[in-house]
């Protein structure tokens, strides 16, 4: 009896603040009088002095980690208690933010000039590249905060000019001054009653749901305009052809002649907003029903708009995908993978990814210890397999590779999968080809090597006969994009002979497809002396001389490319505590904003490497047969359709397809 009463006393409580919130006194009086005559208790609120005091609390923990330059303690606090809608659209806090990361970044350097740790301050350096690479990522575009973003690749910051406003005596008072202004606001205990805040909890879902389908209705909308833009400016293009052509047709009448380099020249404007520009020009319009069968081709009906899928409700997919038992959860991740897979190309697929990541599916800022990526763990295989799908359906499109790159615990979670899981189950497979995908990206290729990843990938190949073709050709390509970055080609050099004899084995397996990787991975580490050196004693130039007596030129030319650099010579090699290459550039003559003339112009498309040379940038394999496929089509004409010769390679300058991405990539996989 006792707790219904203390909850009615509660209830009525909540009541009688939400009127006292809202002003409306007379009710409230009347409320009061009420209670009374009907000998009803009406609790008073109590939380906003325990509110008060656990702020306090907080803002002291959070200045004294300020003053004492501990970082792990200031963040873990900042995230849990300062608001998300704050922390990630206030501009002041992500200002501040930045400044706080430099704070703690050359804390050491302030707190023992000359003589400071240099261990701690490369872990404070790494910190500070993630924080770069993720959530410091967008004021990468702002002016003030661009000569920061070189902080990582300076020596000694403390002499460099760049950087001598961060160490003067004023910096630290003023940085704290503005920490603290910014708490009392953002820590600042609400006043909203408890009954709005019940009110909102229990219907977050159903305006979680409406903010989606606002979401899509804008992007509609977007289209709907662009397409329309793209209408009255090919009706006001037509409207001048059409009146230059009119004045053709009155030429001919009186007898004048109409030239094959003036009607190409009309057509070549007719068609230029309908097709590339490169198609266009290439196409001889001058040949009798060319212009007229296009252009009835352009009018064709074309497809009704794609309907878009219903939303979900991510908390409780969530919830359940946690806390759930094993069946629910393998369903529910299988129809995940399935909805983003099987959604049709386009504006469809593009909505189930971005509803995926606006609601953050893998949970990539969580502090809790079990969230959807942790069931990698998982002792049930089916679970296990279906979350390795589903993170390589993220992995295969770009926007999925930017927000699961974002995610600081996933590729610990992958490598460790791959290292424990069976070397035939298809949730290691999976894996690797995810983190495969995953190499495009630079962020991640370092956290790779860093992980030793390169050594177990020399393992993995050595034992290349066991292996599926799958899983020998995204290792290769793994293996292959790791090589490239200077810190991969290093790792190689610590046990040349071994990697050296694994790579040319490789050239010897019956599967060819993965040539080109082990070519582009032998091309890359041979540019380190020590690797060319113990190639020479290995005789790897009369192995590859072997290999070339093969029926395939393209081949034959990569490997001559890779015996000239195997037999080439430095000519400038740095002495002992020399600055050189990037180091001697950053320390003695870095700029602020010298790159920034360029950095808002479009970009060029990358050229195609030269069939001659071995590969020399980040490829995934599906990518790397399409190149392929345009070179043997520019030589011998027509091909005919195959699943691979649609897609654009995926490199780490480009974007593939939505459409093309999923299709190729994960088709296999679902």
């Amino acid at each position: 009896m006792g707790d219904i009463l203390a909850t009615e006393a509660d209830l009525l409580g909540m009541i009688k603040e939400y009127l006292k919130f809202e002003d409306f006194e007379e009710t409230v009086h009347s409320f009061d009088k009420e209670c009374k005559k009907k000998g009803k208790l009406v609790s008073k609120p109590q939380g906003s002095t325990l509110r008060d005091s656990k702020t306090r609390v907080i803002q002291k923990d959070l200045l004294s980690s300020f003053d004492d330059g501990d970082h792990k303690v200031f963040f873990e606090l900042w995230t849990d208690n300062i608001p998300s809608e704050v922390k990630d659209t206030d501009t002041e806090a992500q200002s501040l933010e930045s400044y706080l990361h430099i704070h703690f970044t050359i804390f050491p350097l302030r707190r023992h000039p000359g003589r400071h740790d240099r261990a701690e301050f490369e872990e404070r350096i790494s910190h500070f590249k993630q924080y770069l690479e993720t959530r410091g990522a967008a004021l990468s575009q702002t002016t003030k905060f661009l000569p920061y973003y070189a902080l990582p690749f300076v020596p000694n910051p403390t002499i460099h000019p760049s950087f001598k406003d961060l160490f003067q005596d004023s910096w630290i008072p003023q940085l704290r001054e503005k920490l603290e202004q910014f708490l009392s606001v953002a820590l600042k205990p609400s006043n909203t009653p408890r009954l709005l805040h019940l009110y909102w909890k229990n219907n977050l879902h159903v305006i979680q749901q409406l903010q989606l389908q606002l979401v899509e209705s804008d992007r509609r909308i977007a289209s709907f305009v662009r397409k329309f833009s793209k209408m009255k400016a090919d009706y006001q293009s037509l409207i001048g052809i059409t009146a230059e052509l009119v004045d053709s047709l009155e030429a001919t009448v009186s007898g004048k002649m109409i030239s094959p380099e003036y009607l190409q020249s009309v057509f070549v404007r007719l068609f230029s907003s309908q097709m590339r520009q490169s198609v266009v020009q290439s196409t001889d319009f001058t040949r009798p029903g060319t212009a007229s069968s296009m252009l009835r081709a352009s009018i064709a009906p074309q497809p009704k708009d794609v309907p878009m899928l219903p939303s979900l409700d991510y908390e409780k997919l969530k919830k359940d995908l946690v806390e759930g038992p094993d069946r629910l959860r393998s369903l529910l991740l299988q129809a995940l993978c399935w909805r983003l897979t099987r959604s049709l190309p386009g504006e469809q697929r593009d909505t189930v990814l971005q509803a995926y990541i606006s609601n953050d599916l893998l949970e990539r800022y969580s502090t809790k210890q079990k969230t959807v990526l942790h069931l990698i763990r998982s002792k049930n295989e089916i679970v296990r397999q279906y979350v390795a799908r589903l993170i390589n359906a993220f992995a295969s499109l770009a926007e999925g590779r930017v927000y699961l790159s974002q995610i600081p615990i996933l590729l610990k979670l992958l490598t460790e999968a791959l290292r424990t899981e069976e070397k035939d189950s298809l949730a290691r497979e999976n894996v690797l080809v995810a983190l495969q995908k995953l190499s495009l990206r630079r962020s991640q290729q370092t956290a790779m090597i860093a992980d030793d990843l390169i050594g177990w990938l020399v393992d993995e190949l050595q034992d290349s006969d066991c292996l599926s073709d799958c899983t020998l050709q995204y290792s290769a390509a793994l293996f292959m994009n790791l090589c490239l970055r200077t810190k991969g080609k290093r790792k190689c050099a610590e046990n040349a002979k071994h990697v050296l004899k694994v790579l040319t084995d490789l050239l010897g397996h019956e599967n060819h497809e993965i040539r080109p990787y082990v070519n582009g991975a032998l091309y890359s580490i041979l540019c380190i002396p020590s690797v060319r050196q113990e190639a020479k004693e290995m005789s790897v130039e009369e192995i590859l001389r072997c290999y070339s007596k093969e029926e395939n030129p393209d081949l034959n030319r990569q490997f001559e490319f890779i015996i000239k650099l195997l037999n080439s010579e430095d000519l400038l090699q740095p002495q002992p505590r020399e600055l050189s290459g990037e180091s001697l550039l950053t320390t003695e003559y870095l700029g602020i904003m010298t790159n920034m003339a360029k950095a808002k112009r479009k970009s060029t498309p990358l050229t195609q490497p030269s069939a001659d040379e071995p590969l020399q940038r980040p490829v995934t394999p599906s990518s790397n047969r399409n190149v392929n496929t345009v070179r043997q089509k520019s030589e011998h004409g027509s091909l005919p359709p195959s699943r691979h010769n649609t897609r654009p390679p995926t490199r780490s300058g480009s974007r593939p397809s939505t459409a093309d991405s999923l299709r190729h990539s994960i088709g296999g996989w679902m």
